[in-house]
């Protein structure tokens, strides 16, 4: 399905995209297209906060940049997120990993049908609309360390990049054809949901100048080549895809999507929906378990914060691990060995593994699934909540090559106390050094170039 708010079509014939596996869920997507049904729930009409709220009065009036300078001058947001954040960027990327080592030889340079040609055409077309000041602002070197700069707040602090709403649209549209060719046409119909619905939240707490649909930045990294390396990032709230693109060659990594709400059931983007297949696969595979591998998978019956052990939950990341500059975190695997699942609950996992990959384009998308399948021995499920039909929940499916998270989140400008379903927040990240293609860049210039990095004579 296309929508049809200002867009054009995608330029890809490829209706037709899948990987190997019997099933491609894709994603059930709109409410109008979906094929699962919707659980019984709050609404999260019961929590649209009154302007008078503490979160929301003080923030009525103000555009992106005096809300983003208000953040930085916020003692609280300081302590919470940006001190911290500053530290990690400050440290050498290393990688995520389960115990503080990194396992080699798990990623090798190789062609796996990235769109190349289509993304440097695309590219191209943009750098020849940008002015020398725009030029600046968009293009960094490929090993740049603003990679490390995406976070998924609507606070606009790192202000690296072009921002879609401070261009003309000619030069937005061209930004966007640069995404809409590197992804699958169901993936690129996912992100510019996700951006939709970041309007329809400012619709509902009156401020989309902070919320809106293109509060977005948009940045290059490299110089379009189909051989040499190069990529792309698109930032803002909600929303984070880092693409790296080396002779044909792609890595979507790391890619944070979420929403809230994830509907929108009123104006004009009434009828999108996202994140059903990662709610419903997921639990449906949590339920094809066994009771044994059940009691294996599920490390806390509760995802509420205070019944978290101390540290578990974050006031920002709730129980995600994986967030923003969380690139060398140590997580330890937790929950049940994918080892000891049958044929049919490892073919339901990677249903649930290919719901996150939908983005890719069919080359690199089939390439990853098939890479996920190859460790699938060293990967494990863990779950944190219930598991029925009113129930919310956080899961982790994490290997040498694959950190996917899952969580229903409490309320940031919804007012909801708990988790709820409307609120949902997802991580794909690549473990062991391969986030932003780092260790495939390595490679490339330590094969190709003899070590020298880019900028370097």
């Amino acid at each position: 399905m296309s929508h049809k708010h200002g867009d054009h079509e995608h330029s890809h014939d490829d209706d037709h995209e899948g990987h190997d596996h019997e099933h491609d869920h894709g994603d059930a997507g709109h409410v109008h297209g979906g094929h699962l049904p919707e659980k019984v729930g709050p609404s999260f009409h019961d929590f649209i906060p009154p302007p008078t709220h503490f979160r929301i009065a003080p923030m009525l009036g103000r555009n992106a940049h005096q809300h983003g300078e208000a953040g930085l001058n916020n003692p609280m947001v300081r302590d919470l997120l940006v001190d911290n954040w500053e530290k990690l960027y400050s440290e050498p990327y290393r990688g995520l990993t389960i115990d503080g080592s990194l396992i080699g030889g798990l990623f090798s340079l190789g062609p796996n049908g990235a769109p190349g040609e289509a993304m440097v055409a695309a590219t191209a077309k943009l750098l020849r609309m940008v002015s020398p000041e725009e030029r600046k602002h968009l293009c960094h070197l490929v090993d740049a360390r603003e990679w490390r700069r995406w976070n998924n707040t609507e606070m606009y602090m790192f202000q690296y990049g072009l921002r879609l709403e401070e261009v003309g649209v000619p030069l937005r549209d061209a930004m966007l054809d640069v995404v809409r060719e590197s992804l699958s046409s169901k993936g690129f119909d996912k992100i510019r949901d996700v951006m939709r619905l970041n309007h329809y939240l400012g619709e509902l707490v009156g401020n989309t100048l902070v919320f809106g649909e293109w509060s977005f930045n948009f940045t290059l990294f490299g110089e379009p080549s189909v051989k040499a390396p190069w990529g792309w990032q698109l930032m803002g709230h909600h929303l984070a895809l880092n693409c790296l693109v080396i002779n044909g060659q792609m890595v979507l990594s790391p890619v944070f999507m979420g929403a809230e709400p994830n509907y929108a059931d009123t104006g004009q983007f009434k009828g999108v929906r996202i994140f059903q297949d990662e709610e419903h696969i997921g639990l449906d595979l949590m339920r094809m378990l066994s009771p044994e591998q059940r009691a294996m998978a599920i490390v806390r019956h509760s995802n509420l914060g205070p019944d978290q052990p101390p540290g578990r939950w974050h006031r920002a990341d709730q129980l995600h691990f994986g967030g923003a500059f969380q690139d060398n975190r140590v997580v330890p695997y937790e929950g049940v060995a994918v080892a000891d699942f049958s044929t049919v609950q490892k073919k339901r996992l990677m249903d649930l593994v290919n719901a996150y990959v939908m983005p890719l384009p069919q080359g690199p998308r089939k390439a990853r699934m098939e890479e996920v399948e190859r460790h699938l021995a060293d990967t494990h499920f863990c779950w944190i909540g219930g598991t029925s039909d009113e129930s919310t929940f956080y899961y982790r499916i994490q290997s040498p090559v694959v950190f996917i998270e899952f969580d229903q989140h409490a309320g940031v400008y919804l007012t909801n106390p708990t988790p709820e379903r409307f609120h949902i927040h997802t991580i794909v990240r690549t473990p062991n050094g391969n986030d932003y293609g780092m260790d495939l860049l390595k490679m490339h210039y330590s094969q190709a170039h003899k070590g020298q990095k880019p900028g370097e004579s």
